[in-house]
């Protein structure tokens, strides 16, 4: 592990971000052949026309480790200078190790004493680590942490149920952040973490290890997590805004999760702001659970979309019912 440098003097900057979209495709076409739907119908009440799909031998933490090495060389960073790996996922490869451990031997031995671990909050997942993450390098326990998005929802949604097939992809996102010799490079402006375990039931597996079905697929009360997700979102970005001291008008992008076209609208409108404020990738990716917003990001990043300077919210919300933002600088 690299030298600490002083709590006092130290600022956290987003040092460099990567991502990783599978090399296989699946078009709304192409599920109508084995679903009762339609291009025209998936993509008026969804806005995806297509996602990305893990190949059989890929596993999440395949994806997390090419969206890692990917950021690794946009920064000219070696893996030995990564202090910690955490990885936001309900996907994970096995039920233990975590997949950040996965990922590190992957890496081995050149990330061999980094600390890993894996979070599960869902769609918020990564909202999650990124606020974890930031607090580890604050308290001077790291210097340079991989936060990564990952999931492979192809592995648990049922190809022969349309409310939930026509909405999954797989990917992988990955931010590095890193303390700086400056207290004022600060990026993370506030952080708000909610859930709600009483809309427990609206968005789940219908099994997992401890309830002896390891063969759990993914069930959603639709209706509820679309009237849930606008409630919250709008809510939590408010919140958030305020607490950074700042206006919802002073944010340049906001980033929510990838779950449905009809959902990011519905928060525009509800905090009274153009469309071209919020982000979307869906069309292309689809809802790929912790990795849509570092996904997004990355593909606004890299596009110039957004730019130096500005002000980000990242907003997520998904199974739990779980829900995070993170108002950042970039």
């Amino acid at each position: 592990m690299t030298k600490l440098l002083d709590n006092s003097s130290a600022g956290i900057i987003l040092r460099c971000f990567g991502y990783y979209l599978p090399k296989h495709t699946v078009s709304n076409e192409e599920l109508s052949k084995r679903l009762e739907t339609s291009d025209d119908w998936i993509t008026q009440r969804t806005g995806i026309k297509s996602r990305h799909v893990a190949a059989e031998d890929e596993l999440t933490s395949d994806l997390a480790y090419h969206a890692l090495t990917n950021a690794l060389k946009q920064a000219s960073l070696t893996p030995n200078e990564i202090d910690g790996i955490i990885v936001a996922t309900s996907t994970p490869d096995l039920t233990l190790p975590s997949t950040a451990c996965a990922i590190q031997k992957k890496f081995c031995p050149s990330i061999s004493k980094a600390f890993a671990f894996d979070i599960n909050a869902a769609c918020s997942g990564f909202v999650y680590a990124l606020t974890i993450a930031d607090g580890l390098l604050s308290k001077g326990i790291a210097n340079r942490i991989a936060i990564i998005g990952a999931d492979t929802y192809s592995r648990i949604v049922d190809w022969q149920d349309r409310s939930t097939a026509i909405l999954f992809g797989d990917g992988a996102g990955c931010f590095i952040l890193e303390r700086s010799n400056s207290s004022t490079d600060s990026c993370i402006m506030a952080a708000k973490l909610i859930a709600n375990g009483s809309l427990y039931d609206i968005l789940k597996t219908n099994g997992g290890i401890s309830s002896g079905n390891c063969n759990a697929k993914l069930e959603m009360n639709g209706r509820e997590v679309f009237r849930h997700a606008i409630e919250i979102t709008p809510n939590i970005i408010n919140e958030t805004a305020s607490q950074a001291g700042i206006s919802v008008k002073d944010i340049d992008m906001i980033i929510p999760h990838q779950a449905n076209a009809r959902i990011s609208t519905a928060i525009a409108k509800e905090l009274d702001l153009p469309a071209s404020k919020i982000a979307s990738t869906i069309e292309q990716h689809a809802n790929t659970s912790a990795a849509s917003i570092p996904l997004t990001m990355a593909n606004y990043l890299e596009r110039g979309l957004i730019k130096k300077g500005q002000i980000i919210a990242l907003c997520g919300f998904g199974a739990g019912f779980t829900a995070g933002c993170v108002i950042m600088k970039v």
